[in-house]
């Protein structure tokens, strides 16, 4: 393993920790998976789960991936063998996140704040029917645009 994806695994794993012992942590948006509502370079503010309990339809939650924390909106909650289940999706995704446990959601996002990379803070409010057609369409204007320029 190289020096680069052991400090990626270290990060990851102090993220997790942090939000497991009840620590508010900030993360830095990466990708394009909640354009429009948070853009890359957004300052996120991630509470633990257990603050506010079980996270509702619409709300922004931190999923603890193989590769890191993933932030992605809860579509839908649902009960498979008496276990509740979550449902995620980016914003800008085409397609929705495997279901979920409530113990594989590391945090809910509160808040977000502007940096010099991205001025204008996320906009992290619950929505429940985000236009994902519409999202993704955008995000490959976009990067068409970044590759044209480039």
């Amino acid at each position: 393993m190289n020096k680069a994806r052991r400090f990626s695994s270290s990060i990851k794993d102090m993220s997790t920790s942090l939000l497991s012992q009840g620590t508010t942590i900030r993360i830095k948006a990466h990708g394009y998976s909640m354009y429009p509502s948070i853009k890359p370079g957004s300052l996120l503010i991630v509470e633990p789960i257990r603050v506010k309990g079980a996270p509702v339809k619409g709300e922004i939650v931190a999923i603890k991936r193989e590769s890191g924390l993933v932030v992605h909106r809860v579509i839908k909650v649902t009960i498979e063998n008496g276990v509740r289940k979550y449902v995620a999706r980016g914003d800008s995704n085409a397609f929705a996140d495997a279901p979920v446990g409530i113990d594989m959601i590391a945090g809910r996002v509160i808040k977000a704040e502007a940096t010099g990379e991205n001025p204008v803070p996320a906009n992290i409010r619950i929505k429940r029917n985000p236009n994902h057609f519409l999202n993704r369409l955008r995000v490959i204007i976009l990067m068409l645009r970044k590759k044209i320029n480039s």
